[in-house]
């Protein structure tokens, strides 16, 4: 059972996450403007892409998908980067090993994910055998030397994980990678309430909406954060995944917004219920008033908001005090011989992740991956019913939550949801 203490950690690395240049760049402005670029790929990179997202529609990422790896990379540093990496993972190091096992054992727990571990060396590489026996079963494998080889496998590997979701290992291996320790994860789940198309205005165009009304008010809130109010609802899935989706205050930026999901997960912010708003405008996007009917009604929520697609890719080593990877990642060996006796350093860390919200249910995948080279080896290259209505017609971000243990599982940011199409009225 993963203690609530790790629980913590991975959402706060999700905050920090949210709050970083590269996703609020991201996320996109009330003028849609585009994404930068974090960093460019290191050469011989491949076509890798650098960071942010999708031509400017958004973007998605998963702290769950790297703090395992972080705190596997922990358990085997010394020095300054041990250091760091503990103040990334938030917990002590000789904790991080175990608490990475819970974890990976959490989340293969979790009904409506798959999730995996993967760890590929060269035959020459030999592991320290007490770092090796706290990896899952079944998780090595081997790495050839050929690169076309290794990355075919790697990629195969990566899109048996997700169902294809994330076709690719989001590094590109290069002759002298020796380590490469990856983690994949693809969540699922079915709305208990389904959604109907719709046509919904966004910005100056339409979009595919949809739309739903349900009798449950205080499946929406109003999130009493620093930065401005956030109005959260809450779409649950049949298998205790939901989907809590956050609009700001129009000036407030991504990490803000996401940063209050969080922060009301753990319990440092409080929200007030649907149930409790006053009337009028309750909060962003969310409107609480009366309607005459011809009889009794119970009350009711009315939920708009787009259809969306985001994908992302991350270069983790840009942002290197964020993941505690500046030390690691300065391209020297030795900052890991609790991993190996062998000079290792690390070359490349990335992740690939995608998020698909639609009317019947939500699917999100991610790839990580830490690539390691051998630096001696080679050189690196009428009644009154009280009625709500949300409506998300501006950007917006997203958390996936298993329900239970409020671990988030994936997070995002809607800028450019998908285009209206005549037959979205159904």
């Amino acid at each position: 059972m993963v203690t609530n203490a790790t629980i913590q950690a991975v959402n706060r690395l999700t905050a920090r996450w949210a709050g970083a240049p590269e996703f609020s760049a991201a996320g996109g402005s009330e003028d849609g403007g585009t994404v930068p670029s974090a960093a460019g790929a290191s050469e011989g990179s491949g076509a890798v892409p650098s960071a942010g997202a999708s031509d400017g529609g958004g973007t998605v990422f998963s702290a769950a998908g790297v703090w395992p790896l972080l705190a596997f990379l922990a358990d085997g540093a010394v020095g300054a980067a041990r250091e760091e990496l503990v103040e990334a993972v938030g917990v002590p190091a000789e904790q991080a090993g175990a608490a990475a096992r819970e974890l990976l054992a959490a989340l293969d727990a979790v009904d409506g994910l798959d999730s995996a571990l993967g760890l590929w060396t060269k035959r020459y590489v030999e592991l320290r055998p007490e770092w090796a026996a706290g990896l899952p079963a079944g998780t090595r494998g081997v790495l050839t030397g050929d690169p076309d080889a290794d990355h075919a496998a790697l990629d195969a590997w990566a899109a048996e994980r997700t169902s294809g979701a994330v076709g690719r290992m989001p590094v590109a291996l290069r002759p002298d990678s020796s380590l490469v320790l990856a983690s994949a994860a693809a969540l699922r789940t079915e709305w208990e309430v389904p959604f109907k198309g719709d046509l919904m205005p966004w910005r100056d165009q339409d979009r595919a909406g949809l739309s739903r009304t349900t009798p449950d008010l205080d499946a929406v809130a109003v999130v009493r954060a620093p930065a401005g109010a956030v109005t959260q609802a809450r779409v649950r899935g049949t298998n205790g995944i939901d989907v809590h989706l956050l609009l700001g205050e129009a000036e407030s930026a991504p990490g803000q917004v996401l940063g209050a999901g969080v922060g009301l997960l753990a319990g440092a912010l409080t929200a007030v219920p649907g149930s409790r708003l006053p009337y009028g405008a309750a909060g962003p996007g969310l409107r609480i008033e009366t309607l005459r009917t011809e009889r009794p009604e119970p009350p009711s929520l009315t939920l708009r908001t787009p259809e969306f697609t985001v994908e992302g890719d991350h270069d983790l080593l840009a942002q290197g005090e964020l993941f505690g990877l500046a030390t690691a990642g300065d391209g020297a060996p030795g900052h890991f011989p609790g991993i190996s006796a062998a000079p290792l350093a690390l070359a490349a860390g990335r992740q690939s992740a995608t998020a698909v919200f639609s009317g019947e249910g939500f699917r999100a995948a991610t790839v990580t991956a830490m690539d390691m080279v051998w630096l001696s080896w080679e050189p690196e290259p009428e009644h009154e019913s009280k009625r709500a209505c949300a409506t998300f017609d501006r950007p917006f971000g997203f958390l996936a939550v298993h329900r239970a243990s409020r671990l988030v599982l994936a997070a995002g940011w809607v800028t450019d949801p998908t285009p209206f199409r005549d037959d979205d009225l159904r």
